[in-house]
Parts: C-alpha cells; structure tokens; sequence
C-alpha cells in the first residue's frame, strides 16, 4: 500500500502516534536503553489496550455470528426461492439468539483509522538519520535480512484467524492459508519497523482473544462434564 494514496486522510491520527512514539523513546532512553524498536512496542500496546472494548464487542459479535452459521445455512436453503419469507426468518434467528449482525461493523469502523494510522505513522518515521538497531535487525527502516519478522507475521496471523474462526468452511480454509502468506509476503518488502508493529499487534490481539473466550472454555468443559 502506497502511503502517498490515502496518507493524508490520517495525517491528524499519523502525527499523535509520531509525538507518542517520541516520548516513549525518551522515556526508554531516561531508563538508560532508549529504543525505538521498544518503543514500537510500548505504542502498539497501549493503542491496543485503548481499543479493547470495542475489540470485546467485535469479537462477541463475530463468535456469535458463527454460532448461527448451520441455521442461517438452513434458511438460506430452506427459502432460497422466496427473499422476503428468507429475510423475515432470518431476522426472527437473529431475534431470538440475541444477535444484532451489524455489531460488529461499528468497532471495526472506530478501530480502523486509528490502526491505519499507525500504519501510515511508521512507514513515514523519521528516526532522525540512520534508523537504529533493534535486537538482530540492523534497521528499524529496513527488511528484515534473517526473514524472522516475515515469518512470525505470517505465523500469529493464522493463530489469530484461527482462535476467531469457529465454522470452518472450504472458503475459511482457503482464507486461513492464504491470508497469512499474503502477510509474509508483504512483510518482506516492509522497513521492520512496521512489521514489528503487526507483529506486536498480533501477539497482544491473540491474548485478548484467549482472555475474551477463557469464560466460554470453562463453561463448555462444564457443558461436556
């Protein structure tokens, strides 16, 4: 994705994460290990815990949209030649399970320009000259020459498609395949500063996801017993 297409519309968002990044090097550098790869890090958590009720609202809303799957699936073959009885049963399952299909939407509409202008925030960082090392990376600016942040955002992706997907069709088979290659891929053409973010993004979205379903685990357990 070229930053100069659609830059811009996020600059506001893309020049607070740029002061936010500042002071959280400065406050590693007072610490005695200033870093911007941690501060990276620092940034991509405290966005994420920001957004994490709207991150529990999404993920309820999509595990309850799975839920329904084999009985949304039941009505669409059921009523395939008849839209309108179609759509009145289908809001009369969504009724009765409690289930809005568009709640979804919303936190992922707030969510979006603030994760795209950390995006845009890190492809475009100035780190004041040459960009400074970070564990094996020579440059926070450049690819990753070991190829080990390609694979570790290839890898937590398909862990994440994977805690979120609960139906898992032929299609979400494919998905789950293909998706985090494409991730790989572009990682690869990414400064690793950027891939550092996805990463990071990743890794902390896998553990609210666990945290957000550990109560389901112990009831289903329950439910087994």
């Amino acid at each position: 994705m070229e930053p100069g297409l659609f830059g811009s519309v996020f600059e506001p968002i893309e020049n607070l994460l740029h002061f936010m990044m500042e002071v959280l090097y400065n406050v590693t550098d007072k610490l005695g290990f200033g870093s911007y790869g941690l501060a990276i890090i620092l940034l991509t958590i405290i966005v994420k815990v920001a957004l994490y009720p709207l991150t529990v609202k999404q993920i309820k809303s999509m595990k309850a949209m799975q839920e329904i799957q084999p009985e949304l699936q039941k009505l669409q073959e059921k009523h395939k030649n008849n839209p309108q009885m179609l759509q009145m049963k289908m809001m009369e399952l969504y009724r009765d399970k409690g289930v809005n299909p568009m709640a979804g939407c919303l936190p992922l509409v707030i969510q979006m320009p603030i994760l795209m202008g950390m995006y845009y925030a890190l492809y475009n960082f100035d780190y004041g000259g040459a960009a400074p090392s970070f564990l094996w990376l020579p440059s926070l600016s450049e690819t990753d020459p070991n190829y080990i942040l390609p694979v570790l955002a290839a890898a937590t992706t398909l862990i994440q498609q994977k805690m979120t997907t609960m139906q898992q069709t032929q299609q979400t088979k494919m998905l789950m395949i293909v998706m985090p290659l494409f991730i790989g891929w572009l990682s690869l053409t990414f400064p690793s500063g950027l891939v550092l973010y996805w990463v990071t993004m990743n890794v902390v979205q896998i553990v609210q996801q666990w945290w957000i379903y550990r109560d389901d685990g112990v009831n289903d357990e329950k439910g087994a017993a």
